[in-house]
């Protein structure tokens, strides 16, 4: 278990990255939605260890995140939003050696476990080619790879199906769904549909606060019977937002299929079914107009 509690953090140019965020993570895979600037990855440095929060606790079954690092880095996988790779090293030689770097000095167990996530992240008959010769989903499994070096107790993975194509998506999804048992293992993303189909628990952050968290689908369930959609012109939206609370905008056919939230069907709207996509904007907005 992963304990939060009012974590805060404030940059020099008066930014408030981080407004006292709380949240208990469960092992298994936990999703952290919200846009570009919403504290995401502050929140994941500050879990890694690469820098300071000025106030509150994060403990990881009882260690001190903030306080003992060095504990915290020996039990942590992290695969950031951007990551250098060396191009003219190989996967296999790269890994290994950042393998050494995690302590694993035995040569006959680190190469069985360097071998053995080369396999896992389907990058065995590649392992030898140059790391500047790979896919942008190629550099992204080589990324989970060295994450999962040492069997890591906490794994941390920042944005890391921004840019792939489907089916490197798909195949990351699936990678990710097979590690996350019994570590606790945090998706940072802006991707709704990551989360939707990836993750057990959640929680949505702008402006550094935490605005929502819980199961998915309990999110959405409590969304039953408030969502209504009708597709419009596009020229007739800003007219319907000065009358209702509009959760999302997205063309259908040429014209605007408009989502709504309300009480009861606003004339000329049909009940939807609603998804994970609504209750991230109904929270996102507040349910205010």
């Amino acid at each position: 278990m992963l304990a939060i509690k009012k974590l805060h953090k404030r940059y020099p140019n008066g930014k408030q990255a981080l407004d006292n965020v709380s949240l208990d993570i469960p092992p298994g895979m936990f999703g952290l939605l919200g846009p570009n600037g919403a504290g995401k990855s502050t929140l994941m440095r500050t879990l890694a260890t690469l820098q300071d929060a000025d106030g509150g606790t994060a403990t990881l079954d009882g260690i001190d995140v903030l306080g003992d690092k060095d504990r915290v880095r020996s039990l942590l996988g992290y695969l950031p939003q951007e990551f250098g790779l060396y191009p003219r090293v190989s996967a296999a030689e790269l890994l290994d050696h950042f393998a050494r770097l995690k302590g694993l000095s035995q040569s006959a167990a680190r190469r069985e476990e360097v071998d053995a996530l080369l396999k896992k992240t389907n990058l065995w008959d590649v392992r030898k080619k140059a790391l500047g010769t790979f896919s942008g989903g190629m550099k992204q499994r080589f990324g989970i790879a060295q994450a999962l070096l040492g069997k890591p107790r906490l794994i941390i993975v920042d944005e890391p199906t921004a840019g792939l194509d489907p089916e490197e998506r798909l195949r990351f999804h699936n990678l990710l769904a097979d590690i996350s048992g019994d570590v606790v293992v945090i998706l940072s993303t802006h991707i709704v549909s990551d989360v939707s189909d990836l993750c057990a628990q959640m929680a949505v952050l702008q402006d550094g606060r935490v605005l929502t968290s819980g199961a998915p689908a309990t999110l959405v369930q409590a969304l039953a019977g408030k969502v209504f959609q009708r597709v419009v012109d596009k020229g007739d939206v800003a007219a319907i937002a000065k009358e209702q609370r509009v959760l999302s905008t997205r063309l259908s056919s040429g014209r605007t299929l408009v989502r709504v939230y309300a009480d009861a069907a606003p004339a000329g709207f049909d009940a939807a079914a609603p998804d994970l996509e609504d209750a991230y904007f109904h929270a996102m907005r507040g349910a205010v107009r």
